[in-house]
């Protein structure tokens, strides 16, 4: 078989249940030009099965057996074995549309400027989908233009992992997939982002991601909010803050102050918070002043972290730093 155009990685760990489902989404794909390396990590179940039955029908799959090693250990494994100039992810509980794969490739053949690119998402069962998820599936689906993911890149992650595609050459020009000992995607997209890569969404749903209690994301410390922060704040000092002692936060209510003992953790000083709420303005957090957030003018030098989670908010803020005369993100960012 000639080399094809696109790498599919797929990380299988006690899947059995629904991989047969995702199996059948990428089956079903409109775009053909692919390989799938499956890694199976050390699954107890009837992952190693299915995949190798899968892959007995289909000369495309070729599948990778690990001892339990982890999801990026398992991905670096996986890539070592890509062929492919694009490498696509997948996980194995989702469902992919058909289309997804066509509409990824034609974007990226288009469009040369660009590094890697996602899709919009819907996650399912709708009976199993919380207020998190929900939220995060709206935020992430306003997002399409690299313009857009670039601003609100310390967010949250503006790419749904399982919707990942990339040239296989920005991948390696970044170092891969590391464990650092937070969300491993998010890792990835942070420091192509921070290496002048270009990303964008397609702008349509082209991934029905399941959600459930049992999935790593809701069990893993590595996915912790604590590892987000830590995540973010590691490659903050390593750009915007880069030199910087301290800052200052727009936000003195719970994201805020979680943040902000983050950031303290991390050696950084917090001169103070802006807020709206006058029952906080003139408090202390971690003996550090809340100022009214009308003020903030009078504060430009320190750089300036919005931590405010509400929904709208913080594009309210944005149009009221814009006021002031604050550039984003030379002046400040949004990191939650």
């Amino acid at each position: 078989m000639s080399e094809p155009r696109l790498s599919v990685l797929l990380p299988c760990r006690d899947a059995a249940v629904h991989l047969p489902q995702a199996i059948r989404s990428l089956s079903l794909q409109t775009y053909r030009d692919f390989e799938v390396i499956a890694v199976d990590d050390g699954s107890r179940d009837e992952t190693a099965e299915i995949l190798e039955h899968w892959a007995a029908r289909d000369e495309r799959v070729r599948v990778l057996h690990q001892e339990r090693i982890g999801l990026a250990e398992a991905l670096q494994a996986g890539t070592a074995l890509c062929r492919g100039a694009l490498l696509a992810r997948a996980d194995a509980d989702d469902v992919a549309h058909p289309r997804r794969f066509a509409e990824q490739v034609a974007l990226l053949s288009t469009c040369r400027e660009l590094s890697a690119v996602g899709t919009h998402v819907r996650y399912f069962p709708h009976d199993h989908v919380g207020w998190g998820a929900r939220r995060y599936q709206q935020w992430l689906n306003r997002l399409a233009e690299p313009e857009s993911l670039a601003r609100d890149i310390f967010v949250e992650c503006p790419i749904a992992h399982p919707t990942l595609m990339i040239r296989r050459s920005a991948l390696g020009e970044v170092g891969g997939y590391l464990a650092n000992g937070w969300p491993e995607d998010y890792d990835l997209v942070l420091r192509l982002h921070l290496a002048g890569a270009r990303l964008a969404n397609v702008p349509r749903v082209l991934h029905f991601w399941r959600e459930g209690g049992d999935r790593a994301s809701r069990r893993d410390p590595r996915y912790a909010a604590e590892a987000f922060h830590k995540c973010k704040i590691h490659y903050l000092k390593s750009s915007w803050l880069k030199g910087r002692e301290a800052v200052e936060l727009w936000g003195a209510g719970r994201v805020g102050k979680g943040f902000a003992r983050a950031l303290l953790d991390e050696g950084l000083q917090v001169r103070g918070f802006f807020d709206i709420d006058p029952g906080k303005i003139g408090q202390e957090i971690y003996g550090s002043p809340v100022w009214d957030a009308r003020e903030v003018r009078a504060h430009r030098g320190t750089y300036l972290l919005v931590v405010v989670g509400a929904l709208g908010a913080r594009e309210l803020i944005r149009e009221q730093l814009a006021e002031a005369g604050f550039r984003e993100p030379e002046d400040y960012r949004c990191v939650a």
